[in-house]
């Protein structure tokens, strides 16, 4: 039997893609409580300005908290500049908290976002406080099942139908083989126009064991084959 008292394991699945001078964020539903899915539609991308977004892993507590924070300093800095706050700033700020408050957070996070000095940009923040500006960023417990799937299938340049479609089917395979990840694929496109939401149901996600095809199945062997006669 469990003890009660013990720690909890958190899983997710969050992603940050730059395409084309834009980005796309992605991410899962579930939140997990160690075996038990506390919530199955849990929206895990947060938006901190007009062209900031954040995407949460970890303890989910310890993660809107600090996006709550952020999001409120933010809005002061827009105050007293006359002008929304760039991407590397919003980064800055996050890992200025994760960092100070280090012994006591239990989050990793992505921030994405567009701003008109360096366009569309990804900076990965993982549990600790580090900041780092990357191509692409993926976290969470999924994120073990497609380390390399994503590196093979990522690629400088993509367009916009091509960046989100890596996003959700990347997303589908965390799905589909971790079990803290789960629910529905929420997506977050960051442009210098504007910002779409998008949301892809459970039941449109592929189901990844059912497009492998079946090798040398044992039943299949046995199905085909034609009883041989028998001979005394």
């Amino acid at each position: 039997m469990n003890d009660i008292n013990s720690p909890h394991s958190m899983g997710t699945t969050i992603i940050g893609v730059p395409y084309a001078g834009d980005v796309i964020l992605g991410a899962d539903s579930r939140t997990s409580t160690g075996l038990y899915a506390a919530n199955r539609d849990s929206d895990k991308i947060t938006q901190l300005t007009d062209n900031v977004y954040l995407c949460r892993s970890g303890s989910a507590a310890d993660s809107q908290i600090v996006s709550d924070y952020v999001r409120h300093f933010l809005h002061q800095h827009m105050m007293q500049l006359g002008q929304p706050a760039t991407v590397k700033v919003a980064a800055n700020l996050i890992r200025l908290l994760s960092y100070s408050n280090k012994n006591m957070l239990q989050t990793g996070l992505i921030v994405g976002g567009w701003d008109k000095y360096e366009g569309g940009k990804i900076y990965g923040i993982p549990l600790g406080g580090t900041i780092v500006e990357q191509p692409f960023a993926i976290g969470g417990s999924g994120s073990t099942y497609f380390y390399g799937f994503f590196d093979q299938e990522w690629k400088d340049g993509m367009t916009k139908d091509e960046a989100e479609k890596l996003v959700v089917k990347a997303v589908s395979l965390a799905i589909a083989r971790d079990g803290a990840s789960g629910g529905v694929v929420r997506t977050v496109i960051i442009n210098s126009e504007d910002v779409t939401r998008n949301f892809y149901p459970g039941d449109t996600l592929p189901l990844w064991h059912e497009e492998l095809a079946p090798q040398n199945s044992l039943l299949d062997i046995l199905s085909s084959a034609s009883p041989e006669p028998m001979v005394s």
